[in-house]
């Protein structure tokens, strides 16, 4: 009887989506529950934000609410990291203020589409592995200085309209209310996992809070204060620009800078995310993600966007783990566009905010305190110093400058290692060994130079880089500036131990001769006597 294929079902295709793409996880109702109610709870939060960060780049609040939708349907569905969450983001928001001052918002899109290919091409070229570079003391600053930029942006939420137009701080009972509702907020979720987790504590705390608002008519902002949700589908257009050269040199350094603050910040957050869920990899295709997110986003009216930290640790806490629970935040978004935006209008501030300082809590490295009392000073430095430019300027910056004082304070460090351990030859009488020690580099060429007196020196000296490694240009600079002193001083000078990447360096530069013939995998020491160009004998 010949085999018949049975139909793929919806339940097959979801099956497939949690175990191939969701990490493993087995799917069952009560997975199910989990990971709708973690989306639910995300959209809720990314309401306001989206919101927000329209406003801070000078667009309509649709344009901001459309980007966290399309931006985190793509990057769930074939991100590099089940349960992380991406949408519009202020890091993003603050890039292009000025670009829609000048140009308007047709601009906007047509850089959001050129960013999204720059972050394709990203993937394509595999630059996400990059990201490995970044130390550890670099991560730490990146998360203390995000959830201190997550604090502060919810200061916001404690203005109100004033009599002339402006926003001034709240005061009076509407400061205290609002207060008050926050602070029964957090202890909502701090209490609730304690009581039940059938419902996330995030969610359960924003249903309590609001009912309450509502029934009882208490005067807080809501949603609804800030701009109306209200919408329809976000419908394809070819952003209404020039198709010139001078365009392109408008938008394009936009782009860059907006592709390059997206994709670090996207893959610091994969790497947080990963360590809390115990998964690694996925970077490559998180760049292809993001880069395809923004590239449709910008032809159907959207800012772009990036992975969001607050929003991925309200999902990854309240139980996200696979695919479907930011699948499900996307889709919820769109409902509350489309359905529901009188209903989550209604929804108080405070509550989200509330929401949003236990996420600042929850991503805090606290124990940061302890370890800059015990890690070197140069790492306690960087810590502080990332953290503070993430405060002051940006994510992308902040990396990037901790990244560079990082590898600066290796090279110090590294160069300092230099040094060489003096011994007679056992296989040439007369003759003085030095054993080098330590990695030959730029930083370490000087001293290394410094380290040898010809004068002092017998006849005959050798140079054993066993315990050594030449690294660059640079390295092969210094030894020929010590065996020019040898040869000025008319004394013989051999090198030995040298490795296949040595060999491959000397050979590269093509001002010292070098015989590659000896053992490649040496397990015996071969001589090289710079004098004569010549192999010494085998020991």
């Amino acid at each position: 009887m010949p085999h018949t294929q049975r139909p793929t079902t919806l339940s097959d295709f979801a099956r497939k989506l949690v175990s191939k793409r969701g990490g493993g996880e087995r799917l069952s109702l009560s997975r199910w529950r989990i990971e709708l109610l973690a989306g639910l709870t995300v959209a809720l939060a990314l309401v306001p934000e989206a919101v927000a960060f329209a406003f801070v780049a000078g667009v309509d609040p649709l344009v901001g609410l459309y980007a966290a939708f399309i931006v985190g349907l793509i990057t769930a569905l074939f991100g590099g990291r089940p349960g992380m969450i991406s949408g519009a983001t202020g890091a993003l928001a603050v890039v292009m203020v000025a670009l829609v001052a000048q140009h308007g918002v047709q601009y906007l899109f047509a850089t959001v589409v050129l960013m999204g290919v720059l972050q394709l091409l990203a993937g394509v070229f595999r630059l996400a592995k990059f990201i490995r570079m970044v130390p550890h003391p670099v991560m730490l600053g990146f998360v203390n200085g995000l959830a201190i930029v997550i604090f502060l942006a919810q200061m916001e939420q404690f203005k109100v309209v004033g009599d002339n137009g402006e926003k001034v701080w709240m005061s009076g009972s509407t400061l205290w209310l609002t207060l008050g509702l926050v602070m029964g907020t957090m202890a909502i979720i701090w209490l609730s996992p304690k009581i039940t987790k059938l419902v996330p504590a995030p969610l359960m705390a924003i249903g309590i809070i609001a009912t309450l608002v509502i029934v009882l008519n208490i005067p807080v902002p809501n949603v609804g204060d800030m701009a109306s949700i209200k919408g329809g589908l976000p419908e394809f257009a070819i952003p209404q620009v020039p198709f010139t050269f001078e365009t392109l040199k408008i938008i394009f350094p936009y782009a860059f800078i907006l592709a390059a603050i997206g994709l670090i910040e996207s893959l610091l957050t994969l790497n947080l995310v990963g360590t809390m869920t115990n998964k690694t990899g996925g970077a490559t295709k998180e760049s292809l993600a993001q880069g395809a997110a923004n590239v449709v986003t910008g032809f159907f009216g959207g800012m772009g966007g990036c992975a969001m930290i607050g929003q991925s640790m309200i999902n990854v806490k309240s139980g996200g783990r696979t695919r479907i629970s930011a699948t499900a935040a996307a889709l919820f978004l769109l409902a509350f566009i489309l359905f529901a935006s009188s209903l989550i209008e209604l929804i108080p501030l405070a509550a989200l905010v509330g929401v949003m300082f236990m996420v600042v809590i929850g991503t805090f490295a606290w124990q940061s305190f302890k370890i800059l009392r015990r890690v070197p000073r140069s790492d306690a430095l960087v810590i502080l110093l990332v953290t503070a430019v993430t405060v002051a300027a940006d994510l992308a910056v902040a990396v990037i400058v901790g990244v560079i004082v990082s590898a600066l304070v290796y090279s110090w460090n590294a160069a300092s290692r230099i040094h060489a351990r003096v011994r007679p030859s056992e296989s040439e009488i007369g003759a003085r060994v030095y054993e080098i020690e330590g990695p030959l580099f730029f930083g370490s060429a000087g001293s290394f130079i410094e380290l040898f007196k010809p004068e002092e020196d017998p006849e005959t000296v050798i140079l054993d880089f066993m315990g050594s490694r030449v690294v660059d240009h640079s390295a092969l600079q210094a030894i020929e500036a010590v065996a020019a002193k040898y040869q000025a001083a008319g004394k013989r000078l051999q090198l030995r131990h040298l490795t296949p990447d040595c060999h491959k360096l000397l050979s590269t530069a093509g001002q010292l001769m070098v015989n590659t013939d000896d053992d490649p995998r040496y397990r015996v020491a071969v001589d090289y006597d710079i004098k004569t160009g010549r192999l010494g004998a085998e020991h």
